[in-house]
């Protein structure tokens, strides 16, 4: 809204206002102002929270700290959606296709992890939105960004490439996987570059899920991530910068820098309250949506095969699960009794079961999430 208002009266000439032509003044600007409504927001969306009786009911599972956690304000979510949208709308150009569909997946994803805190908290079924009525939801949002990419006339997308590192110029053109030539290989090409989106975007909004099991792990990890992203977003969006650096030229993707900046400051904003010990909890509403925003953002930027390695934690947390399980049934099946392979899944609680502090965990997870981070951005420059 500010920059389009500055697009309106700019001929008036007033001074300081040509700021707003910069992106990195916007970006920074944006982080700002999404930081201080989390912050100052916060505190009243979590003593409405705790008005109306909105508090984490924790299940025995044997955890140090679990019984003090209970009670908690969950669905702070809201929080990170309110601040990031707010700012977005203000400092944003809201005429940018990559903005829309950012705002789109934030409301998008915001309304399924609702959805699924509403039913556990307010209507007391722990089990929540089933895991299918969730995969339809994220499966549906990656399908509506897939065809945005292939079809939208103001993203143009004539190639299907993307970025992936170690090998010269670090593009990776999606019809090297198609079995087929000719016109029949075309479309083969861009079925597999949208499946492939689907799965990018319900997979890194379950990762972020999963992780958010200890006090900041969650923010703390994807305002890490964010911040990648957005510097990738704001280099592929400036010609002299990608030619220079050797990255994707996207055209319009700037904005991509100035929305991450604005999701940063959500979270950081969150997480003055969400530290050990946490005043209140993001719940799913903040979990689905982060992950969410973060892999709609990567795919927008053609950074989506960066994932496993930018969100390594995310991966981690996921793939722990996932052997948690396969294990428990192999073993079930051929001893007649299931067996662990962690203490516990997902794997922050492993060594929270081992007696390690739960801060402590959180510091660690966030200083691999920042090696991941450097090697991501490093490993652009390998070839």
């Amino acid at each position: 809204m500010l920059y389009h208002i500055y697009n309106f009266i700019k001929e008036f000439d007033i001074p300081g206002l040509g700021l707003m032509n910069f992106l990195s003044f916007r970006a920074m600007l944006a982080n700002v102002i999404s930081m201080l409504i989390a912050f100052f927001a916060g505190k009243s969306i979590i003593k409405a929270l705790q008005r109306h009786q909105i508090g984490e009911t924790v299940r025995n599972l044997g955890l140090a700290g679990e019984g003090q956690k209970k009670g908690t304000p969950t669905m702070g979510g809201i929080i990170i959606i309110l601040s990031m949208l707010i700012s977005v709308l203000l400092v944003c150009d809201l005429s940018n296709i990559y903005v829309q569909l950012l705002v789109l997946t934030t409301v998008w994803c915001g309304a399924i992890g609702f959805a699924d805190d509403y039913i556990k908290v307010i209507k007391h079924n722990k089990d929540g939105l089933s895991p299918k009525v969730k995969l339809i939801g994220q499966f549906s949002l990656g399908l509506v960004i897939a065809l945005a990419m292939c079809f939208s006339p103001a993203i143009k997308m004539d190639e299907i490439v993307t970025t992936i590192p170690f090998v010269k110029a670090h593009e990776f053109d999606y019809s090297w996987l198609s079995p087929f030539s000719g016109q029949i290989g075309t479309y083969c090409s861009w079925g597999i570059y949208m499946l492939m989106i689907i799965i990018v975007i319900a997979a890194c909004s379950n990762g972020a899920n999963l992780t958010d099991g200890m006090d900041g792990l969650a923010a703390g990890t994807s305002a890490i991530v964010g911040i990648v992203i957005g510097v990738l977003a704001y280099l592929g969006g400036n010609l002299l910068n990608s030619d220079y650096l050797n990255i994707m030229y996207i055209p319009g993707s700037g904005e991509v820098a100035i929305f991450m900046s604005a999701f940063v400051g959500a979270l950081l904003g969150f997480l003055w309250y969400n530290t050990y010990p946490a005043k209140v909890f993001m719940g799913d509403t903040g979990s689905l949506t982060i992950g969410g925003v973060i892999g709609v953002s990567a795919v927008l930027i053609r950074k989506e095969l960066l994932l496993p390695i930018l969100c390594g934690i995310f991966l981690i947390e996921s793939v722990s699960v996932i052997l948690q399980k396969f294990h428990f049934k192999r073993t079930k099946k051929k001893y007649g009794e299931g067996k662990r392979l962690f203490l516990m899944a997902p794997i922050h609680h492993h060594y929270q079961k081992k007696g390690i502090p739960e801060p402590m965990i959180v510091v660690r997870f966030w200083l691999v999430a920042i090696l991941l981070a450097i090697g991501s951005l490093a490993m652009l420059k390998l070839r």
